[in-house]
């Protein structure tokens, strides 16, 4: 095998052996292709492609650069991803959801990127807790409450940490084909039997239109299931914040209160929750799964199981009961007045993130410290009316002067206008 041969061939529009881009995928992880040649290789691929065969290989290979994972349980391992967008803790939800219908769910997850929140960094806005676990630990915790989200240990997918580094600082990360294989080998390397793909679209994801979304759903899925991994996607809207709370703490406040049987407090979040997890459970053959996993969480099960693993990972053993108290809370917390009277026009979403990123809850560079308690909460929703003067949402702050360049950021991202009705949360179903 030689590198330079595998990368000459993309270059001229071929697409190498499922051998060759195995052996290019291990040297990746062991260090035997360069970085020069890594990059090279991802800008080959960014500019020519590769064919849908050659996508599933380069997965594959990827997958088991390092450990895959492998379960003996009573239930299905099942999961679920999601391409990022602002607002978005279903993870939270939908782990321990899950769990209580009776599904294992070994999920790794990552940080927040770009102007994306992480479900680790919500996660660990959690005092005590931590999603550095190992292997054996992540097994443990799975087997003995259905649920853990973590994060991938060095020698999950080590190819795909690698390469995403290079692609990072060489402009190729906006590539169907390595995005594709960077999210589904660390997906695929926890050894499951089925995943659902939540693919955004809109002003707050990265896919900001139907078509693009659509091409990486279809992608995903074609991969994942050419790799041996039953997949399915949902295209959703992210035209507006998918819970009424941006930030870390926050957002793990608005899970608790749905998980508390409060769908009131998130409908939007609640409701694609839900759907993620039905057809998780259809996939599976389960015919009442509507019925099981809204019971799930109305009856407390849920929050039981969510208590559980966070006690697991180190957090309070009595956060599904007094939740309220362990949350860090903000110093300065503020109003954003509406300038002027009308309807909620148009939000941009990736604008709301950066801000929520510019207070403090997100990275400008991966050595940042993150303040777990800052965001934006009670966000009015697209279409709502307001006067001059009522409130777009609360700013969480650490001092006045942040505060005051987030209202300024919020009414900026806000447009006020027209009525603009919703579109649908569900776009389409990708089998």
């Amino acid at each position: 095998m030689d590198a330079r041969a595998i990368i000459a061939a993309v270059r001229r529009h071929h697409t190498p052996s499922a051998e060759e881009l195995a052996w290019f995928a291990k040297g990746l992880a062991t260090g035997e292709v360069s970085d020069a040649q890594a990059g090279a290789f991802a800008m080959a691929v960014c500019l020519n492609g590769l064919s849908d065969e050659g996508r599933v290989s380069l997965t594959k290979g990827m997958r088991d650069s390092g450990d895959v994972l492998h379960w003996d349980l009573p239930g299905p391992v099942l999961d679920k991803h999601s391409t990022g967008g602002v607002g978005d803790c279903v993870s939270l939800i939908l782990a321990p959801t899950l769990a209580a219908c009776g599904v294992y769910v070994p999920m790794i997850s990552g940080r927040g990127l770009g102007h994306t929140g992480g479900t680790l960094d919500k996660l660990e806005a959690i005092p005590g807790l931590s999603v550095d676990v190992t292997e054996r630990r992540l097994h443990q915790i799975t087997r003995d409450i259905g649920c853990a989200i973590v994060s991938a240990t060095g020698q999950i997918a080590p190819a795909d940490k690698r390469l995403y580094a290079i692609r990072d600082v060489t402009a190729t990360v906006e590539s169907v084909d390595l995005i594709t294989a960077s999210i589904l080998a660390k997906k695929l390397a926890a050894g499951l039997e089925g995943l659902i793909l939540d693919v955004k679209c809109g002003s707050g994801a990265f896919m900001k239109t139907p078509q693009d979304a659509e091409a990486l759903a279809r992608a995903l899925v074609d991969a994942s299931n050419g790799a041996g991994c039953k997949t399915e996607a949902m295209i959703t809207d992210m035209n507006a914040p998918l819970a009424p709370a941006l930030g870390n703490a926050v957002e793990v406040a608005v899970c608790m209160e749905v998980l508390s049987g409060n769908a009131a407090a998130a409908p939007r979040l609640y409701e694609l929750t839900v759907a993620l997890c039905v057809r998780l459970l259809a996939m599976r053959g389960v015919e009442d799964a509507e019925e099981q996993v809204t019971r799930a969480i109305s009856s407390g099960a849920a929050m039981e199981k969510f208590g559980q693993m966070v006690a697991a990972l180190g957090g309070p053993p009595d956060m599904a009961d007094d939740w309220h108290t362990h949350l860090p809370k903000a110093p300065v917390v503020k109003p954003v007045p509406a300038p002027t009277a009308g309807h909620i026009a148009a939000i941009d979403g990736e604008a709301l993130g950066f801000a929520v990123v510019a207070l403090g809850g997100g990275r400008h560079v991966e050595t940042d410290k993150i303040n777990p308690s800052v965001g934006f909460t009670d966000m009015i929703a697209l279409g709502g009316a307001v006067a001059a003067g009522d409130a777009l949402c609360m700013v969480h702050a650490a001092t006045d002067g942040d505060a005051a360049e987030a209202v300024a950021a919020v009414q900026a991202a806000v447009r006020i206008g027209d009525a603009a009705k919703p579109g649908p949360l569900i776009i389409e179903r990708i089998t």
